[in-house]
């Protein structure tokens, strides 16, 4: 049947549904078995093998496999099964680099599928009679869900009841306005998608109103999924940092190419074999070109952002950890992030009442049943004494007050039912409801004082004003309660025929304590020259109060009220936005141009938002922080980052961990290009003064195999230092080889190119065997690089962080080691072309490979090496 075009009583029945109990368990169970999961087909993700087979896509590694099986054609040509040896091994060593950068790929990819997984929507459905918070991806058709301002329709829906409902339907009509919904408009079995209106769409989302609908279709068979074929599956996008280090390679690529291209005409000019010496120059552009480096910092940055995930901050797009760990200024909302967000009513006035009550004074009861007929939050019971709130902190603390004076959700329901309602909206910062009760009809008005008081005609507002302002100054969050009696609903359910004529009839008062964490927070904020903001809906005296308490109001710093911001010019906040600390009244558009002002001081922001409307401020915020408890899903859904306990502390930590991981990235960097740099002047040094290659095609490839990826990577999962927070942020346009680590870089291949050819130049000479040489100067290169791996943990010296402390850094290297001395003392090292040399030549390898240490150490102590400040 055509859902849109039936009445709402035959689509309950088509789908066998209740609308006040909703489906059981057991039900909804059965039909997620026959119809499946509520989630669009995915792009087909590659197979291991196709990963596998892309590592052979760079040009280079395919002429090296060329080069490689000619020799082997002409070993068997000249039927010498000695020449076998080398081919074959460097097959096998390029395919054991296959397989690692798959599985490398591959480890990445699951990284990331469990940060889509931890942030995927949710849905508010009604089953077995009770409101549940469950994955959308366990709808089914026939479940009854709830939606409001800020929610994406996780199914196509058929509504059932609707209040001011619109939404966000671009992505399937193509409207650039948001749809407005009626649950009882009749619509024609002919309509066009567009005009179905009493129908709600998978992947759209909610802008305004509430709702209650019943699903008609779930997965492919939404309207979204029977075009999702048509539409381009989601891009593997690369973070700028990598693209800047993808760019470096190649430039890097170039200039090995140019050297291996000299090395090969040397060699030619000197005699040495054209297949030998042609396979040693392109082992070495394989070795030497960091083709791997962006897939690495791949694998740096998922890791990091699992550690992340750990501490309650999951962030949606990789660029983010990169920004991170540049902020200099978080606006924070106040409400369950600086504070507590345990709402608890504690005080009440009533028009006329000489003085402020406790709000569970019997004389407060009408006062908070009247504020709580007009609350759409819900308070749930469990068996065990588990008390869960469900929707706005605010709203849920005046229905659990309501629910102390024995007025539960239930049964006011049922004595004052609902006839209409005016959504909350942070414009106008107020919610209205039209309630029934003994043939009278009663407009409900619950919001902020200021938003309320002009509209009431009865009352003494200019008392209440006095105690507003008395109870804000005792950091209560505090709310006005007007009301008046109505005839008949207006024709037209709008603010300006419903919302006038009001009497006030009171004020409720509660109080949400600041978090501890949060002043710790704000103090780490400082010390790492981050500059903290309060952003907040609240009363600006409330608002002072608790940002004084937490350090974020300090002396000279000023507190102002939306109205202010507004007017204000452009000029006028430019100059003045480094002295305000505290922000409140706001609306979302004044949120924009706080972040905007503070980027024009080339500041990078993060800005913390949870409302459908705050989406705007969060995509213009460098760092995009949604709410995950109190957020709505459009807002989760523009932001960088997630904050699963909505905990100002947690974006510190956040900080700190993108801090960190940047840190790690650079590490990496220098570690991999160091050593890289070093084998191509150690081989093109050799060719110039000797004529004579020091290392051979496949102990190039094994060095590139065991001491790059695995050092690499354990050294990118280093702890974040104790010092990160104390040092001041990364200006925006900051490089990665700032503080003089290019140079660095540079000097360190240097060092290990001096240290390769002396070691070949000792071996060579102390043997009489160009073999001997290359025997020591593998030895000192493939050791050098893994000491190399511990002395770039740390721009302070090894004797302070400790040596073993990385314990992954550990495992790699023992590993690497035992790779290397493999080849050196088994049998093996015949098929790499190595000798077996004198104990004291093996004495000179290894003290030539812990010069670096030595040389590095000087280096820090001497503050050649500079901890960054």
């Amino acid at each position: 049947m055509e859902y849109f075009s039936s009445k709402a009583e035959q689509v309950l029945q088509s789908l066998q549904t209740d609308p006040a109990q909703g489906l059981s368990a057991a039900e909804a169970a059965r039909r997620l078995e026959q119809h499946g999961a509520n989630v669009l087909r995915e792009k087909k993700k590659k197979t291991n093998l196709q990963r596998f087979l892309d590592q052979f896509k760079d040009v280079m590694i395919l002429i090296l496999i060329a080069a490689a099986i000619v020799s082997f054609v002409i070993a068997c040509i000249e039927g010498n099964p000695g020449e076998f040896f080398e081919p074959a091994l460097i097959l096998l060593i390029v395919i054991l680099n296959a397989v690692m950068g798959m599985l490398q790929e591959s480890k990445a990819e699951k990284a990331l599928d469990a940060l889509k997984s931890m942030s995927a929507p949710h849905a508010r459905v009604l089953r077995d009679g009770t409101e549940q918070i469950i994955d959308a991806a366990s709808l089914v058709p026939g479940d009854i869900i709830r939606l409001e301002a800020g929610d994406f329709v996780p199914a196509d829906a058929r509504l059932l009841h609707s209040a001011g409902l619109k939404s966000e339907e671009s992505a399937l009509t193509g409207e650039s306005v948001p749809s407005e919904k009626d649950a009882q408009e009749p619509v024609a079995a002919d309509a066009a998608l567009g005009d179905r209106v009493n129908m709600v769409f998978s992947g759209c989302s909610v802008t305004y109103g509430t709702a209650t609908a019943v699903v008609t279709a779930t997965g492919m068979r939404t309207e979204m999924g029977k075009i999702a074929g048509l539409l381009s599956g989601e891009e593997e996008t690369q973070t700028p940092l990598q693209k800047k280090l993808a760019s470096l390679g190649k430039i890097l690529g170039f200039v090995a190419l140019g050297a291996c291209a000299i090395i090969f005409v040397v060699g030619l000019l000197n005699g040495i074999d054209v297949l030998e010496i042609f396979m040693t120059s392109v082992s070495l552009a394989v070795s030497a070109i960091p083709e791997g480096l962006p897939a690495i910092v791949t694998i740096v940055l998922s890791i990091g952002v699992q550690r992340m995930v750990k501490k309650n901050a999951i962030i949606r797009r990789l660029p983010a950890v990169e920004t991170l760990g540049s902020a200099s200024v978080i606006c924070s909302d106040k409400t369950g992030t600086l504070t507590q967000n345990r709402m608890t009513l504690q005080k009440a006035y009533l028009d006329g009442a000489p003085e402020i009550i406790d709000s569970g004074d019997a004389a407060a009861r009408t006062l908070v049943r009247t504020a709580a007929l007009c609350c759409d939050g819900a308070v749930t019971f469990e068996a065990d004494g588990t008390v869960t709130h469900i929707g706005d902190p605010t709203e849920t603390a005046i229905v659990f007050a309501a629910h102390q004076f024995g007025d539960t959700k239930e049964t006011l329901g049922a004595a004052f039912p609902r006839l209409a309602e005016l959504p909350f909206d942070s414009d106008r910062k107020r919610m209205s409801v039209v309630v029934e009760h003994d043939g009278r009809k009663l407009a409900i008005v619950k919001g902020a004082f200021d938003g309320i008081a002009p509209l009431c005609t009865a009352g003494d507002t200019e008392r209440a004003r006095q105690v507003n302002d008395e109870m804000s100054r005792k950091a209560l969050r505090v709310l006005a309660v007007a009301v008046r009696e109505i005839d008949a609903l207006p024709e037209v359910l709008a603010p300006e025929t419903l919302e006038k004529d009001l009497t006030f009839l009171g004020l409720v008062g509660m109080i949400d304590p600041p978090r501890e964490e949060a002043r710790d927070a704000v103090a780490v904020c400082r010390e790492a020259g981050i500059r903290p903001v309060m952003i907040t809906g609240d009363h600006v005296v409330t608002a002072s109060a608790i940002a004084k308490n937490l350090g974020i109001l300090q002396d000279g710093d000023r507190a102002i009220t939306g109205a202010e911001l507004d007017a204000m010019s452009e000029t006028e906040l430019d100059a003045a936005v480094e002295q305000i600390s505290v922000y409140a009244r706001v609306s979302p558009e004044n949120k924009i141009r706080i972040v905007k002002a503070w980027q024009k001081k080339n500041k990078v922001v993060a800005m913390t938002g949870d409302g459908v409307n705050d989406a705007p401020a969060l995509k213009a915020a460098d760092i995009g922080c949604a709410m995950g408890i109190t957020g709505t899903d459009v807002a989760k859904g523009a932001a960088d980052m997630t904050l699963t306990d909505d905990n100002f502390a947690t974006i510190v930590d956040a900080v700190r961990e993108g801090r960190g991981i940047y840190a790690n990235i650079r590490k990496v960097v220098g570690f991999l290009l160091g050593t890289n740099i070093g084998e191509v002047i150690t081989v093109f040094a050799a060719m110039l003064l000797w004529h004579r290659s020091p290392l051979l095609s496949m102990q190039l490839l094994w060095i590139n195999l065991v001491t790059d990826s695995l050092p690499a990577i354990a050294l990118g999962m280093e702890e974040v230092e104790p010092g990160v927070m104390r040092q001041k942020p990364k200006p925006k346009d900051e490089g990665i080889f700032a503080h003089g680590l290019g140079v660095r870089v540079v000097l360190q291949g240097l060092m290990f190119g001096i240290l390769s050819l002396a070691a070949f130049w000792i071996g060579w000479q102390s043997t009489g065997d160009l073999a001997g040489g290359q025997t020591l100067a593998f030895m000192t290169l493939a050791l050098s690089q893994v000491v190399q791996a511990f002395n770039m943990r740390s721009d302070r010296s090894l004797f302070k962080t400790g040596f073993f402390t990385n314990r992954r850094l550990n495992l790699a290297c023992l590993l690497s080691v035992v790779l290397v001395v493999l080849v050196l003392f088994t049998p093996v090292s015949i098929a790499f072309g190595l000798i077996t040399l004198s104990p004291q030549l093996y004495l000179i390898g290894l003290g030539l490979s812990l010069v670096p240490f030595v040389v590095m150490e000087l280096s820090k102590a001497f503050g050649l090496i500079k901890h960054q400040k």
